[in-house]
């Protein structure tokens, strides 16, 4: 191999590492740092008879935190995502406890981000499901102006 080769190939491989990399990137912005208001559960659409407060989660990209309302009660705890496969895992959950005296969808709504492992993101729509069955939760992205 001649010098032209080894530098041709050098380039090639730079290219090809930083769209890769600026792919996983991406994927992750899609849901980080973005307010993501429930709009369904397991096929039950959400309205504001459901809830006191909005039911709505933030995935925190400093420290991997996720930070919401659940409906009546804020709620905190930690996140992993790995966007090459889509997977997402929620877990260390921990909440206020105010008596709510509207019914909530506050416990399905927690249920949902303690057993997802997996995303899909079309748009400004974040769907929440478990292995392959039916989405467990729908999101749409809420810009602040």
């Amino acid at each position: 191999m001649n010098m032209k080769n080894y530098i041709g190939l050098g380039i090639l491989s730079i290219l090809l590492f930083s769209c890769s990399s600026s792919k996983k990137l991406t994927t992750s912005n899609q849901l980080q740092e973005k307010y993501w208001k429930l709009i369904e559960i397991r096929g039950q659409k959400v309205t504001s008879e459901n809830y006191l407060k909005e039911p709505h989660f933030i995935l925190k990209a400093k420290d991997s935190r996720i930070v919401g309302n659940s409906g009546c009660n804020s709620f905190s705890g930690t996140y992993e995502l790995t966007p090459e496969t889509n997977r997402i895992a929620i877990y260390n959950i921990a909440m206020t406890r105010m008596a709510c005296i509207k019914p909530t969808v506050e416990e399905a709504f927690i249920k949902v981000l303690e057993t997802a492992d997996n995303y899909t993101v079309k748009n400004d729509t974040l769907q929440l499901n478990k292995a392959r069955m039916a989405p467990m939760a729908k999101f749409v992205a809420v810009y602040l102006k």
